[in-house]
């Protein structure tokens, strides 16, 4: 690359020309490429990265979480798929009221612990769309779970974070903090029992997670803990991920699909068409930090306000994306000072796993999975081996919220794959990690890379920011210069030690074929092609 600077400590985009995978984990990036090197399409390779990752980094993952995907073929249009999973037939507000809960439902609580439905994601996009066996696709995840594998540095450093929290469980602290202690980096870390499960459902399909002892045992674990679970509720997951319409925005010519409530997607859309009455290529630093502060707070307040449950959301992506409203959206931005900041109520969030592929036939798939919290609810059923999320927790126990918990209901999701197409084309799987920062992370992302003409590693590693709960959270590497200047504008600003998020991508030269990853430097992961 012309003009890269080899003494950054940074890295360039990676360059391929035939097939890429990008993940946030470097056993995830190597088993999905030998996917492809295999013959196996994207949707193989994601299958199998994502497994694998559910067994190297489990604060992050697992099959007890839930999945969401953006699909693009080489010929054809966007497809979605929902693979979230619902409360128990049995959950409602005035239900958990009456266990005793009145603001939040806790992280650690079986109420937080919706029925997962990543295997059932995993088991659809499979059977509509993988060309290898799934026991192939899994076989690198059940080796690992079963031998060992190393922790890499990020993983260990987020394990070790979450150590108070698995201390909570005897089953999780059993498992997760061998000798009382995390696993340093380097380290060997096996999960046997999760590499049984596995084995079942890549021989037997989801049934295997969701009906049978295994589901009979994960439901009466829940239910020693409080749940409201039953065998019911597990079994009619098993079909649970659903095929849905993806919504979108154009951009400065582009369409950026995302997946439809209950994903926050709608969030980023707007973020994005507030930013487009804007030049942004001609924008200091600080004024273009300044402009995704404000148009986040307001993206986010309606978010809040207005989403949940797709059955609760008919026509609002409609509603929040009109030119009024974007339009009146926009009028209320100042660029000399902050706005006051909307209420946010939100719970904190922030772990999850995104990839993307895209093959030798040119599909490409945007990838995400997640456990919400680190190590989720830390709930772990001694039994099968499963750790549970804690997406329930996002709930609201408000009689008539549009996210207020109900029978079957789905909880509104912070986890948002997403792709950029153009003339019907799939020019880019993208997605940045990070929990509520997701919406607002995929708008600064494509902004660098769409009105600066950023190269897709650069557009990753630049600094990040984030208006969230009253203040404006930065990196350490923004500089103390912009800082200043937004403290001027009113800004209260919040100087993290550590970093934001982490995000991978794909750019697909529709001419030349050339496929450019970037990676998140701020994982252990990489894009490789072949």
């Amino acid at each position: 690359m012309t003009g890269f600077d080899f003494l950054s400590g940074r890295r360039p985009s990676t360059f391929s020309s035939r097939a890429m995978i990008a993940t946030s984990h470097p056993l995830a990036t190597a088993a999905g490429l030998a996917i492809l090197s295999e013959g196996g399409n994207a949707v193989d390779a994601a299958i199998a990265a994502s497994a694998v990752q559910a067994v190297v980094d489990p604060s992050m993952t697992g099959i007890g979480g839930d999945c969401f995907v953006l699909y693009a073929p080489a010929n054809g249009p966007v497809r979605a798929l929902n693979g979230s999973g619902r409360a128990p037939a049995a959950a409602d507000v005035d239900a958990l009221r009456a266990a005793g809960l009145t603001d939040q439902i806790p992280q650690t609580s079986a109420h937080a612990v919706t029925v997962p439905g990543a295997v059932s994601a995993w088991c659809r996009l499979h059977a509509d769309l993988g060309h290898l066996p799934l026991q192939r696709l899994f076989a690198p995840a059940i080796a690992y779970a079963r031998d060992g594998y190393p922790v890499t540095p990020r993983v260990a450093q987020d394990w070790a974070e979450a150590a108070e929290l698995l201390a909570g469980d005897p089953h999780a602290t059993a498992l997760f903090l061998p000798n009382g202690q995390s696993p340093r980096a380097g380290q060997r870390h096996a999960q046997p029992l999760l590499g049984d499960r596995l084995d079942q459902i890549a021989r037997h399909g989801p049934a295997a997670f969701y009906q049978g002892p295994v589901a009979a045992g994960m439901v009466a674990h829940l239910r020693s803990l409080g749940g409201l679970h039953s065998d019911q509720d597990f079994a009619e997951a098993t079909e649970g991920a659903e095929w849905v319409d993806p919504i979108r925005a154009t951009y400065r010519g582009f369409d950026v699909h995302e997946c439809p409530p209950n994903g926050q997607g709608v969030a980023a859309l707007l973020i994005l068409k507030i930013l487009e009455g804007f030049d942004m290529a001609a924008m200091s630093m600080a004024d273009r930090v300044h402009l995704q502060a404000e148009a986040t707070k307001l993206a986010y307040h309606h978010r809040d306000e207005l989403l949940g449950d797709a059955t609760q959301c008919d026509g609002l992506v409609e509603r929040l994306l009109s030119e009024p409203a974007v339009a009146a959206l926009r009028a209320r931005i100042d660029m000399t000072r902050a706005l006051q900041p909307a209420l946010w109520d939100e719970p904190p969030h922030k772990d999850t796993i995104y990839l993307c592929v895209v093959d030798d036939q040119g599909n490409a798939i945007s990838f995400i999975n997640s456990i919400f919290h680190a190590f989720g609810s830390g709930r772990l059923d001694p039994v099968s081996g499963v750790l549970f999320h804690s997406r329930g927790a996002s709930f609201r126990l408000i009689p008539g919220h549009p996210n207020a918990i109900g029978p079957r209901k789905r909880p509104m999701h912070t986890i948002i794959p997403g792709m950029v197409t153009r003339d019907g084309r799939a020019v880019m799987p993208f997605g940045v990690m990070g929990g509520q920062y997701q919406a607002a992370g995929h708008a600064a992302f494509l902004s660098a890379v769409i009105d600066r003409g950023l190269g897709l590693q650069a557009a990753v590693d630049e600094p990040r920011s984030f208006a969230t709960d009253g203040v404006l959270q930065v990196e350490p590497t923004l500089p103390a210069d912009v800082c200043e200047e937004l403290e001027r504008r009113g800004h209260v600003i919040k100087r993290l030690t550590g970093p934001m998020g982490g995000a991978q991508a794909i750019r697909i030269d529709t001419t030349t074929g050339l496929l450019e990853g970037g990676s998140d430097s701020r994982k252990d992961g990489m894009a490789l092609g072949r």
